[in-house]
């Protein structure tokens, strides 16, 4: 599976294309196919992210599991203080459609 990832220019989270719009949850995240390089060059157009790029990805019992360990830590944060990382369902975190 390829899913697109990115930074907000805003905020400097790391986002995750939906298919609609971004969210900062990569469970959000949905399947890119052979459309990933027209989406990413759309989005960057819009000049709302940056940094954007295609990566592997799998789906599990748990959701969506980034393929590479540097995108898994942008995915779910620290790797030491679990009370630090982010929760998919913090009403704080926020998603959007952008």
């Amino acid at each position: 599976m390829k899913i697109i990832t990115g930074s907000d220019l805003r905020t400097g989270d790391v986002i995750w294309w939906t298919g609609e719009g971004w969210s900062r949850h990569v469970n959000d995240a949905v399947e890119a196919g052979e459309h990933a390089e027209a989406i990413i060059a759309r989005e960057n157009a819009k000049q709302i992210v940056t940094d954007t790029q295609v990566i592997e990805a799998t789906v599990t019992d748990d959701g969506v599991r980034p393929a590479h360990i540097k995108d898994r830590i942008r995915a779910l944060g620290p790797t030491v203080r679990l009370d630090l990382s982010l929760k998919p369902a913090d009403p704080a975190a926020g998603n959007w459609v952008i």
